[in-house]
């Protein structure tokens, strides 16, 4: 189980903050670990909390100086308050302040400046956004990344919230004999409903947890959570059902995945993980691919498993995350054809909100010295004095648009600015931004003959699902967290799967 992993503001995660209302909380303070108001002594006090050594903070700091240094970067323009509106870098929550950059790269133009109008075009046209991706966000993905080999280390029949399954705990080693003193493994576990032993069901990789690790995970502590020794809270709404309970109900799987395990959520780490191993434990050059790539193609090789696994029907597999996890399950979803849908939660700047939107979290924030290993070196340029989102080359409507002819539902929360403990509830997301984005896809969907969400679909208001069967859009009125949004999803993935037999 994913016992260790990294929280939504960069530090170590326990197993309870993991948890999708738990790692909320965690967000609300660790976005202001990135920013200038958190700087020196507070950033390290920040991130012992967090569980972030203050070795390991410094290492990515020095990680992060390194990379400006071959970029000739002297200074970064500084990140946003997520949380204090009497303070000067508050973020800005305003509509009308939004949209400096209303014209976003042309999505069905190819480099040469024809149109397209074919889906062969569309394709040619896809294979340059990728290439525009890999070069200045995401970074490239290493042309002989080592071969993974799985096993089952153990299968039981459990009780998961009550439902009998079928739980395996299975590894993929990845081969290191290009340098054994990095080892690099893929923890999976994969849950199955008991009853349908013998049956091929769909499955959901993603956020989806066997047993509640914090107590007040399923919301039965009223509609907001405290965070322990914080003045914090997060809005998280009635109690819900969790997604696993929901999910074997059903009668489909799900998987976890250790994305810490296969590549560690800071910039110290990137001499270590699959990123390292790829590079023979040496600094990243500047168009290497970062964090949030490397979690993507361990995604993508757990799909390499489930499509070989007789319990898993292999047209139905799909990936869910929230938060940064969800920055990673966009890109996952975006770069294999073998996933059928994806339910991209809370995802941001990164995922699958605007570069190009002043709302909520800035390009400084995402260079921070515990953000910046999310994309590749070239990415910091963007946040640079003389730089500003308008001259990156694509945005993330392009990412979107990858994910055509399959499906995809967003799903995002709401600005909360009452009582103070849960400011800014989702908006440091910018809910708004991640649908303008899906609807500015939409082209992508007609190349195939299906409908996108459509781009003159209107923004919904809350509790409010919209698009059509291969794209759609639900804004929940919480705070950050993908529970309220997970029946919507599951309704929606059912219909695709019903066409993907």
């Amino acid at each position: 189980m994913n016992r260790r992993d990294q929280d939504c503001g960069g530090r170590t995660r326990t197993a309870a903050s993991r948890t999708p209302v738990l790692a909320a909380a965690v967000l609300a303070l660790g976005v202001l670990i990135g920013t200038a108001a958190a700087a020196g002594a507070r950033a390290q006090k920040a991130a012992v909390t967090f569980g972030m050594s203050p070795a390991i903070l410094r290492a990515s700091q020095a990680e992060r100086r390194r990379e400006m240094r071959v970029l000739g970067i002297r200074a970064l323009r500084p990140g946003k308050n997520a949380v204090h509106p009497h303070q000067a870098n508050f973020a800005n929550y305003i509509e009308a302040k939004a949209n400096p950059y209303p014209r976003l790269p042309p999505l069905m133009r190819l480099n040469d400046g024809a149109r397209v109008t074919t889906l062969a075009q569309w394709r040619e046209r896809r294979a340059q956004i990728r290439a525009l991706f890999a070069e200045y966000v995401y970074g490239r993905k290493p042309k002989n990344v080592p071969h993974v080999t799985w096993r089952v280390t153990s299968v039981r029949e459990e009780m998961v919230y009550g439902v009998p399954a079928i739980v395996t705990h299975l590894i993929g080693h990845v081969d290191n004999s290009r340098d054994p003193a990095i080892t690099v493994d893929i923890p999976v576990t994969l849950a199955t409903p008991a009853a349908a032993k013998g049956k091929q069901v769909p499955v959901i990789i993603g956020d989806i947890f066997i047993h509640p690790f914090f107590p007040g995970m399923n919301g039965h502590h009223g509609p907001y959570l405290h965070f322990p020794g914080t003045t914090m809270c997060i809005a998280v709404g009635p109690p819900t059902e969790p997604a696993a309970e929901q999910l074997l109900k059903r009668g489909w799987g799900f998987a976890s995945v250790d994305y810490d395990a296969v590549q560690p959520d800071n910039g110290a780490g990137l001499v270590k993980g699959i990123i390292g191993l790829t590079n023979r434990g040496r600094p990243r050059k500047m168009d290497t691919w970062g964090v949030l790539r490397a979690w993507a193609w361990a995604i993508n090789r757990t799909v390499d498993f489930l499509q070989t696994d007789p319990a898993i029907n292999p047209h139905q597999i799909g990936v869910m995350g929230h938060s940064r996890d969800g920055k990673a399950a966009l890109l996952a979803l975006a770069y294999d054809p073998r996933i059928a849908v994806g339910y991209i939660s809370s995802s941001g700047k990164g995922g699958a909100d605007l570069y190009r939107r002043n709302y909520g979290e800035n390009l400084g924030s995402l260079a921070s010295s515990d953000e910046f290993q999310w994309f590749d070196g070239k990415f910091l340029r963007y946040a640079s004095p003389g730089y500003t989102a308008n001259e990156l080359p694509v945005d993330s409507d392009e990412l979107i648009a990858l994910v055509a002819p399959r499906a995809i539902f967003i799903g995002a929360g709401s600005l909360i600015m009452h009582p103070a403990c849960a400011i800014p509830g989702d908006a440091w997301q910018d809910a708004r931004g991640m649908f303008m984005a899906e609807a500015a896809a939409s082209p992508a969907w007609n190349m195939y003959g299906e409908q996108g969400l459509g781009i003159h679909t209107a923004y919904p208001p809350v509790n409010t699902m919209v698009g059509s069967r291969y794209a759609a859009f639900r804004r929940q009125p919480y705070g950050h967290t993908p529970a309220p949004n997970w029946p919507y999803f599951i309704k929606f993935a059912a219909r695709v799967f019903a066409i993907r037999k």
